[in-house]
């Protein structure tokens, strides 16, 4: 059985997806770009940009049941992978070790225009339930 996840505090979905999904213990975090969520504009330059797309997944994964440190798979896209020193440091002040497994991908574009882009797998603890708000 599925469960949707939805919250005001990241940015509403931009097409036919959900925010996050949740099946059993399992979440899935669709990609979240550097929007903030009450204005739906981008924010401007490479450091925000990474901090805003974690606060976003961050967002997504108390509305969860959940934190970042429940994140067992973070996949990463940058339009420039000179940033990613960057990721890596900004990273370390989001998450805790043991940190999760992590892919980084260089592309082409991303939508809106955003330099960063990152969607997440979180398994929570079997006491925790998710929440729809």
């Amino acid at each position: 059985m599925k469960t949707i996840i939805s919250t005001p505090f990241a940015p509403a979905a931009i097409g036919p997806y959900s925010q996050a999904v949740r099946v059993g213990n399992t979440v899935y975090l669709s990609g979240q770009i550097p929007l903030d969520p009450a204005s739906m504009h981008l924010v401007e330059g490479i450091d925000a940009q990474i901090r805003r797309v974690f606060d976003n997944l961050t967002a997504v994964c108390i509305a969860s049941g959940g934190t970042l440190n429940d994140i067992v798979k973070l996949t990463v896209f940058m339009i420039d992978l000179n940033h990613f020193g960057k990721v890596n440091e900004i990273m370390m002040s989001y998450f805790t070790t043991p940190y999760p497994a992590r892919a980084a991908i260089g592309v082409a574009s991303l939508p809106r225009g955003a330099q960063v882009e990152m969607e997440a797998i979180m398994v929570l603890p079997d006491t925790q339930s998710g929440s729809s708000g």
